[in-house]
């Protein structure tokens, strides 16, 4: 074996070694946001109780709060509370738009979920999952936050609950409502 060669196996080696070391470091839950910075698509279908055609086209102008859920889904059962109390506290604010968006469900059990727990915002179906991939969900629940300009300024993988909630409408919809070229916190989760 070479000297060049030896050195080459050293290199590689200390570089899996250092990728393995930060690995053992970091958050295994963490999932990049790789959507937050870039525009929304744009999102549309049938509304969930009523059937009628939607679009975000719609909603161009206004802050906009996408939820990913589905009934079948544990999570989106112990968030959904916190969903309708953040439409509650923001609703009047008219640069303020909220859309759930049902992912791969059974429209009656979707409707029924909707009765069951409360429904203060329109929801679009996404039955075949099209739009939960334009969005780069992976899985249920997924909130979306996209300013005026249209731009997704805030992601969050999992239910809002707690510190999420707090930090959701006091660091990111606030300032996105109260102006419109404001830069948006990341979640600290020591809030």
């Amino acid at each position: 074996m070479t000297r060049t060669t030896q050195i080459t196996i050293l290199v590689v080696l200390f570089a899996l070694l250092a990728l393995f070391y930060q690995g053992l470091w970091g958050d295994p839950r963490h999932i990049p946001p790789v959507l937050v910075g870039t525009h929304a698509p744009v999102f549309e279908g049938p509304d969930v109780e009523s059937g009628e055609p939607m679009s975000s086209e719609h909603y161009k102008g206004k802050v906009i709060v996408v939820n990913f859920w589905a009934s079948w889904c544990q999570e989106c059962k112990v968030e959904h509370e916190n969903l309708l109390r953040l439409y509650d506290e923001f609703k009047d604010q008219p640069e303020f738009v909220m859309v759930g968006i049902n992912y791969q469900d059974e429209i009656p059990k979707a409707r029924a979920y909707l009765q069951r727990y409360g429904s203060s915002f329109p929801h679009m179906q996404d039955v075949k999952g099209a739009l939960a991939i334009d969005f780069g969900v992976y899985g249920v629940p997924e909130t979306f936050v996209i300013d005026k300009e249209g731009v997704i300024r805030h992601k969050w993988i999992g239910p809002i609950v707690d510190n999420v909630y707090t930090n959701l409408t006091q660091n990111v919809l606030t300032p996105l409502l109260q102006k419109a070229d404001t830069q948006v916190r990341p979640y600290d989760s020591t809030i």
